[in-house]
């Protein structure tokens, strides 16, 4: 046999220790299927999968609640209007991050720890790190004070937050039904004097402007560090591709872009304008551009052009990042050079959660404050951040500057070890059917509690990491609400499941081949299993299947190591079929049953451990079935020759009786026949 799986090799691509992690869902609202098939599943199939890669000790699947921001006020004051909340805002983020926990709970999602920035241990560890962060950029120099307009109601006499004002969207080319006063629902940001027909939710009136002083990272000035950034990521080939190519659609030349018709109107008023150079409209375009050294150049033309009453559109650039705001509700900011009262943006904040997710867990396990730098600092530990394309705005051009930023600063507990930046793993949209997965939308998106009133969560879990999110936008049609078909063909059984595609392959062939050798044991061993040394064959095809498990699994193409799965399950259990064909024809020997039966069963195990991120349930029974400890079972710290690597070295191994027509993957009782 060729021995193809060099087991301390293919170990050493791996980091000793990581943490998982993803983007944070806001406390206004439970958790649709975008949320959990987009972000949540996929990452917990990759923790689950490092847990038993380099042992759960060395893992943290970190995740929580955002408690603070805009809509959460929005949502709550909403509610409370209506009547359908009674309690203060804090219930009532409690309340939906229970629904989530729940939710979370029940599709088999594994983190180590789901508190929130303002709920549990994480609470007062959370406004701590928020603090030292802060304090750490401002001593970098790369923080300014900035007087900055904001809208007011006067009608409400209020400042109103970021949700509570609707327009659209002034970015050239962005198509966002929903705008906000100063991003819109696609991540683009923008000064709020550029929000396109403003206007206020409280009142409906179209509110004024008026100054306020706020924290402001300086992010112009990392452009050049962005694109160097962007030119690594692109050399590194286990970076999906659409990193680094939405992260290159900010670091463009500050422009305008001015309609056509408008063209007499800029000259007008071109010798006000700071030094810029100005390109034609491009063939079949409406609109010509005016192209600007920096940002605060921009920023006095913007002036210039609305003064004169001439409508304007700008591109994607980098600007200022604000830190802070005047919203109560929020993490206080640190008091800086006299300026008191703020508090912290929701969105800066959400980028060092999982660093406070880490430092919170931690504590629960009575480790010491500095071993989260174990995690996010040391050379051989990785981050992995999962997110839906639309944060990558955030995770990566915000984030990645400001980590660099106090990468040499304490920002919780001693200063031994530099802040290190993590790998960004970004989906394209989960949609459903052709739009993209919105609960605000007209048509409602499914909940979570609502599909698995129709699917197991192994179904549901297996069809979420084959999807290829990684590679583009994929929709999501599953039969019983699929709003394309009436109600005479979500109860045809002629009428395919797209959901149930992949479901095939655990409720039929991984189920046969897993209660067959079972069966097997006992009917002609009585369960008790005679060890053999594994076939050759067998192991080898096996080590394959497992390098090339390996090395996918390393670039987080969970569809194609879903497909390594399919692939090489289809093999064992043809493998099985054919040899107890041949067996019985033959009328073989006790002895070649129990060297099939060992063949077989070591298949089964392997088959298991590929199988246990994306359907932990049924994998978990089979290891129960198979008499075995879960953490030996579930680990690839094996050589993976012989099946004494799970029994030990007894000649005979006692497995445990199966009862008759036993599932270790069911079906939903929703989907037999009526």
């Amino acid at each position: 046999m060729t021995n193809v799986w060099d087991k301390d090799a293919i170990a050493r691509k791996w980091p000793k220790r990581a943490v998982v992690t993803t983007g944070t869902p806001y406390g206004n609202k439970a958790l649709h299927f975008g949320h959990i098939g987009g972000v949540f599943v996929p990452a917990d199939a990759f923790a689950r999968f490092l847990r038993d890669r380099i042992g759960g000790d060395n893992v943290r699947f970190v995740g929580g609640t955002d408690c603070f921001g805009s809509p959460i006020n929005e949502g709550y004051r909403k509610a409370v209007e209506t009547g359908t909340f009674e309690g203060t805002i804090s219930d009532y983020v409690l309340r939906n991050h229970n629904l989530q926990a729940d939710t979370l709970k029940r599709f088999k999602i594994s983190l180590d720890i789901f508190e929130g920035s303002n709920i549990g241990t994480s609470a007062e560890v959370h406004a701590e790190v928020s603090k030292h962060f802060i304090e750490a950029l401002y001593k970098s120099g790369t923080l300014k004070l900035d007087s900055t307009m904001q809208f007011y109601d006067e009608k409400a006499q209020t400042f109103l937050n970021g949700r509570q004002v609707h327009g659209h969207c002034p970015v050239q080319g962005c198509k966002s039904e929903e705008a906000y006063a100063d991003e819109c629902s696609l991540g683009h940001q923008y000064d709020p004097s550029d929000l396109i027909n403003p206007v206020s939710t409280l009142t409906g009136e179209v509110p004024t402007m008026k100054p306020v002083k706020n924290w402001y990272f300086d992010l112009p000035s990392y452009r050049q560090f962005l694109k160097d950034y962007c030119d690594e990521l692109r050399e590194n080939d286990l970076v999906r591709s659409i990193v680094p190519t939405t992260l290159e659609e900010f670091l463009g030349d500050p422009i305008i872009f001015v309609k056509n018709e408008a063209y007499d109107d800029y000259l007008a008023v071109k010798v006000k304008l700071p030094a810029h150079t100005y390109r034609e409209a491009q063939k079949g375009k409406q609109s010509f551009e005016l192209v600007f050294e920096s940002i605060e150049d921009r920023d006095v033309a913007r002036e210039v052009l609305n003064g004169a009453h001439i409508r304007i559109r700008t591109s994607k650039t980098l600007v200022p990042f604000r830190l802070t705001g005047n919203i109560e509700w929020g993490v206080k900011a640190p008091v800086l050079e006299g300026v008191d009262g703020l508090t912290v943006w929701c969105w800066p904040e959400s980028l060092w959660q999982p660093i406070s997710w880490t430092i919170a867990r931690n504590k629960q396990l009575g480790l010491p404050d500095e071993s989260w730098q174990d995690f996010w600092c040391d050379d051989d530990a990785q981050v992995y951040q999962f997110l839906g394309q639309d944060n990558l705005y955030f995770y990566g051009v915000a984030q990645t500057p400001m980590f660099d930023a106090v990468k040499n600063e304490p920002i919780y507990g001693e200063f031994e070890k530099p802040l290190h930046q993590t790998r960004l793993i970004a989906n394209y949209h989960l949609l459903f059917g052709k739009t993209k997965a919105s609960s605000s939308g007209a048509v409602k998106p499914p909940s979570g509690e609502e599909l698995l009133e129709h699917y197991t969560v192994d179904q549901l879990r297996c069809h979420f990491c084959s999807l290829g999110l990684g590679l583009k936008p994929v929709p999501f049609s599953p039969k019983p609400f699929d709003p394309a078909l009436d109600d005479a063909k979500r109860n045809d059984p002629r009428v395919a499941d797209p959901a149930l595609k992949e479901a095939a392959l655990i409720n039929n062939v991984f189920n046969r081949l897993a209660r067959s050798c079972f069966y097997e044991a006992a009917n002609s061993f009585d369960s008790k299993v005679p060890v053999r040394k594994v076939s050759a064959e067998v192991a080898e095809e096996a080590q394959k299947a497992l390098v090339k498990y390996d090395e996918r699994m390393q670039r987080v193409e969970l569809h194609s190591v879903f497909g390594v799965c399919d692939e090489f399950i289809r093999y064992a259990q043809k493998h099985w079929a054919d040899e107890a064909k041949r067996l019985n024809d033959e009328e073989a020997s006790l002895e070649e049953r129990a060297q099939l039966l060992s063949d077989c069963l070591y298949l089964t195990w392997v088959s298991s451990l590929m199988m246990h991120p994306f359907a932990p349930s049924g994998c978990d029974m089979i290891c129960d079935f198979m008499n075995c400890e879960s953490a030996n079972f579930f680990s690839w710290n094996h050589d993976f020759v012989s099946l004494e690597e799970i029994f030990g070295d007894d000649l005979t191994h006692e497995v445990k009786a199966l009862p008759p027509r036993f599932d270790f993957f069911p079906k939903h009782p929703s989907q037999f026949k009526k």
